[in-house]
């Protein structure tokens, strides 16, 4: 169906614009459905493209990559994404843009462009990576101090979690009405999620989405996102992503689970014996040999990396069959199904680009056929060789060489200027410790 025969059948009044800033914030614009019709008809809206350099503070600084006049690019609608919003009372539409310059050529550095441009890499080569993300979150009560340490929001029981609950189903029940809810919303918006668990944390709690096209689950998932946001408060609660939103409690991860299928809809990580083929374990090598190098994108602020100092979360890119300590994990599955489990992104990380980040790894691998090293059959809870903070990383992600053509030399660049904008604005900040340790003592 055209775009203007959907907005008509659905009576849309309004529609958002989305697209996804290097943080995976929702920017856009929303127009009434008439001017979304003349503007589609006339070349699309704009925005500026310093939208793409906005920190996730909403500062924009200096930058060498984009445009000194800050210019405009132009929106246009990928007609795949079209979707109603379901928590509005009047029929709102939202569908995400590609995002051009006025030669129409395209933004590089839109993050959902990157991903589009390591999928090529793919597809140029007969293959289609597909991908099943598991995104954690917690609910937390509703505060407008954010001095103050988050608090376990109170389920229908009018108590709030104290002791660990991990796969708890009551639990999980104690919030089935905002539950139901998500699940509605998901299902109006065609957002593939499969099942519900509860997490390790207090209020914390896991879902799975089924494996699918990677553009398409990126696009799933940055409206997840936003999805479970807007339910929780209705509920009068928040939802929040963040890596790691409190100390004693552990971190937030999106473990994404990835296959690898030629022209004839056979995985290549499975010979005919249903054996592991060369092509599984030279793409476990391209994670284990460069990885590292772009953990920025999957652990891109100062918080995501409290989420590896206590065991929350792998430290290391060991690779293992069934081996949650591991960084690689290598689910025991069906043949068809074989399939590489990245357990070091965070739920902080935009999907877009720890989407990007991973099959990038993968492509390298395929390319340069190199093995990894054995599989762990032990514990490596606790062995860390992964960048420890957000400046280590960014110096290894902007020195880094095999990662340019994959991701682009011009993201590559923004990317780094903005985290490196957003790590000076945390210093800036005198936190509760320092005011608690070193006011009288020092």
């Amino acid at each position: 169906m055209d775009l203007e025969n959907w907005l008509s059948k659905n009576k849309i009044t309004e529609v958002e614009c989305l697209v996804s800033d290097i943080a995976g914030i929702a920017r856009g614009k929303i127009v009434p459905v008439d001017k979304y019709i003349q503007s589609s008809l006339s070349g699309g809206l704009r925005l500026p493209e310093y939208v793409f350099g906005q920190n996730v503070t909403g500062e924009y600084d200096d930058s060498s990559v984009l445009s000194e006049t800050i210019g405009d690019v132009v929106l246009k609608p990928d007609t795949s994404t079209m979707r109603l919003v379901p928590w509005y009372k009047e029929p709102t539409a939202q569908i995400i843009h590609d995002v051009f310059y006025f030669d129409g050529s395209v933004v590089e550095v839109s993050p959902r462009e990157v991903l589009k441009r390591v999928i090529k890499l793919f597809d140029d080569s007969g293959l289609t990576p597909l991908v099943a993300p598991e995104l954690e979150f917690f609910l937390v009560e509703q505060s407008s101090n954010s001095d103050h340490p988050l608090k376990t929001p109170p389920g229908k029981s009018g108590l709030a979690e104290k002791a660990k609950q991990a796969f708890g189903i009551d639990a999980v029940n104690d919030f089935d009405p905002l539950f139901e809810d998500i699940y509605d919303y998901c299902e109006v918006q065609k957002i593939d999620i499969d099942t519900l668990s509860h997490e390790a944390g207090a209020a914390q709690m896991e879902i799975n989405f089924n494996h699918g096209n990677a553009l398409e689950l990126a696009d799933q998932v940055f409206l997840f996102k936003r999805t479970v946001r807007q339910a929780a408060l209705s509920h009068n609660v928040h939802a929040t992503f963040m890596a790691k939103p409190m100390q004693n409690q552990p971190g937030s991860a999106m473990h994404l689970h990835v296959s690898v299928f030629d022209n004839n809809g056979k995985n290549i990580f499975s010979d005919k014996n249903n054996s592991d083929t060369d092509d599984f374990l030279h793409a476990i090598s391209g994670l284990q040999r460069n990885f590292a190098d772009v953990m920025v994108l999957v652990a891109p602020y100062v918080n995501s990396y409290r989420r590896h100092r206590k065991n929350d979360a792998p430290g290391n890119l060991g690779w293992g069959i069934d081996n949650r300590t591991v960084g690689l994990r290598i689910p025991i599955s069906s043949p068809s199904a074989r399939r590489i489990e990245n357990r070091i992104p965070g739920a902080d990380s935009n999907p877009y680009l720890a989407f990007a980040a991973t099959l990038a790894c993968i492509w390298i691998g395929l390319q340069e056929k190199k093995l990894p090293n054995k599989p762990k059959v032990k514990s490596l809870e606790g062995i860390s060789t992964l960048p420890k903070n957000l400046d280590v990383a960014l110096d290894m992600f902007e020195k880094a060489k095999s990662i340019e053509h994959p991701l682009g030399e011009k993201f590559i660049k923004l990317f780094v200027e903005v985290k490196r904008a957003e790590a000076e604005a945390f210093l800036d900040v005198i936190s509760p410790w320092e005011r608690q340790y070193l006011l009288l003592n020092v």
